[in-house]
């Protein structure tokens, strides 16, 4: 009997091992889910006649590699920096390999072994990164069928949490791996605009005064550029496109609030506390001691109140005293930001001297991580929404256009998340496609090939993930 295995029982694993179990029906196929923690995938295989749960430490070498051995595919959903341990024992058993991360200088180091194999190591193969490189191409090869010539490409993507569940200052709660929340943005960002490549520095990606509109709902959301778009140029075929640029999406507030923890050195790594006995209020009092949070808030009240009056100046001198009105409710947006602004991290625990961290010595960004787990935790009925949105612009016989495809998708309740259904679902069928020798493709990829991309979006469409596609002139 073949088997497939899958390193990982978190947040995104739910609606993949949903799917293998169902096709493990049909296909006469075993699942094994190892994970650190029993409960958790006794809790996802929900015992299912073809699960197979394997506690285990993944730094476990004998017992990982047995699995491996073991196992005609594996899957892994770990953290990133560890997907080179089971990468360097698929090679040694002669296994291919599905992950939804981005493939990094390590992965890529194996690709001559990989090609030597004959194995097939399908990375990106999630949402984001995944669907968007899927739903891209296929706008691509509509406009290249047509004869046009792409000139632009933005790329928006973000997991958020739904309008009808939405009820705190940050906009926001953790549907996913909560680590990668407290390092995004961390390594900045690098883009194509108006032919020039931009580098961005981790102090200057959140900028809250970037926006886009989508047509669920007409949302208002901010974005900030992700990583390194540039080798995506060549990727995707666009040698030609004078901008070029992939984003992570929220909502404004969450970016301002972002840029705040930023600065407030919360995200910091090199800071480090003994967290035993320390509660949520005492960390905050012991870090904003040492970063001189009211100088900080000073300056950051003086900040707001001095474009506000220079506004309002300039405002006084060039229109009539009804026009004033309407200035002096800039003067009041301006104080309601810095409200907002302290509303936010009150929310995160200024005043909580009940939780206590208990954690031993952790930096900064840990302590944060720590406190966002409890703060932004998505509550039983909560529902969560991804948002993506591509907008590609290209000439057509003299004629300037501009394409959109948006997907919204919202999740039922705080296990069946959206998160985890557009994460796990591409590797799902990608693994059904391997297994059942639909994909016979071979080395290191990622699924901008068409034979991985065309079947895979047709069988999304059948959960739902759709996308909506509009065309204007200019």
């Amino acid at each position: 009997m073949k088997q497939i295995l899958v390193f990982g029982a978190g947040k995104s694993a739910g609606a993949l091992i949903d799917q293998l179990l169902v096709d493990s029906v049909k296909h006469d196929w075993n699942i094994v889910v190892a994970d650190a923690n029993r409960e958790l995938i006794l809790e996802k295989l929900s015992g299912h006649s073809r699960g197979v749960a394997k506690a285990m430490d993944i730094m476990d070498v004998d017992l990982r590699f047995d699995l491996i051995q073991e196992s005609d595919l594996v899957i892994s959903l770990l953290p990133p920096h560890l997907h080179l341990l089971v990468a360097k024992d698929c090679l040694k058993a002669s296994k291919s390999l599905l992950t939804a991360s981005y493939i990094d200088d390590e992965m890529r180091s194996l690709e001559k072994e990989i090609n030597e194999k004959g194995l097939l190591f399908l990375c990106e193969m999630g949402l984001d990164p995944g669907i968007d490189h899927m739903s891209i191409m296929d706008m691509i090869d509509k406009i290249n069928q047509k004869g046009g010539k792409i000139t632009s490409l933005m790329s928006h993507c973000g997991g958020l949490v739904a309008p009808e569940s939405d009820d705190n200052p940050w906009h926001y709660k953790i549907s996913w791996n909560p680590r990668n929340v407290v390092l995004a943005g961390k390594s900045g960002a690098i883009y194509k605009k108006d032919g020039q490549i931009i580098e961005e520095s981790y102090d200057s990606v959140f900028n809250p005064e970037r926006t886009i509109q989508i047509q669920y709902k007409d949302l208002q959301l901010g974005f900030y550029p992700n990583r390194n778009s540039i080798p995506y140029i060549t990727l995707y075929g666009l040698p030609d496109a004078h901008q070029f640029v992939r984003t992570t999406l929220r909502y404004p507030g969450f970016i301002s609030g972002w840029k705040n923890l930023i600065e407030l050195k919360l995200t910091d790594e090199s800071i480090h506390y003994d967290t035993d006995g320390m509660s949520i209020q005492a960390f905050f009092t012991k870090h904003f001691l040492q970063v001189n949070f009211n100088q900080w808030l000073d300056n950051q009240l003086q900040l707001r109140l001095n474009k506000s009056q220079d506004l309002l100046e300039a405002m006084e001198k060039a229109t009539s005293n009804d026009d004033r009105i309407i200035t002096s409710s800039v003067l009041a947006d301006q104080m309601e930001s810095a409200n907002n602004l302290l509303k936010q991290l009150f929310f995160l625990g200024l005043e909580d001297d009940k939780t206590l961290i208990n954690k031993g010595n952790m930096n900064a960004a840990q302590i944060l991580q720590f406190i966002l787990e409890e703060k932004w935790k998505l509550n039983a009925s909560d529902k969560d929404m991804v948002v993506m949105l591509h907008e590609i612009d290209f000439e057509l016989e003299g004629s300037k256009q501009h394409m959109k495809s948006e997907l919204v998708v919202i999740g039922e309740n705080s296990q069946k998340t959206a998160m985890a259904k557009t994460v796990g679902l591409p590797l799902a069928i990608a693994a059904k496609m391997i297994m059942t020798g639909q994909l016979n493709a071979r080395g290191l990829m990622i699924p901008t090939d068409e034979s991985i991309y065309k079947p895979v979006l047709k069988e999304l469409e059948s959960y739902n993930i759709v996308f909506t596609e509009s065309i204007i002139a200019y």
